[in-house]
């Protein structure tokens, strides 16, 4: 079964929200890279996809899979600490 995360994101403070999700990443030991406007966050399971942030829409497939499904619906709610972010899944939740 399916499930996925849709996304709106709109970082303003880029530096700093990196910073964060950098420090939140190396807590809960996660891979997370940081490209020119791009954060990637890489579990270490394979059986959900990585989370790809960037200003804009965006999915990820987590297939319900636990931690990561509470994980990146954290990490994407906390980014409305520097910008907005708007999330909605297949399920009907939206915020």
């Amino acid at each position: 079964m399916g499930y996925t995360i849709y996304y709106h994101v709109k970082i303003k403070e880029y530096k700093k929200a990196c910073m964060f999700i950098e420090r939140i990443c190396n807590g809960l030991n996660l891979d997370c890279r940081f490209n020119e406007r791009e954060i990637i966050i890489k579990p270490p399971s394979k059986e959900v996809e990585p989370l790809v942030i960037k200003n804009g829409r965006g999915f990820v497939k987590t297939y319900k899979r636990e931690p990561y499904t509470s994980i990146y619906l954290l990490v994407l709610f906390s980014l409305s600490a520097f910008g907005s972010v708007e999330v909605s899944d297949d399920e009907g939740f939206g915020l």
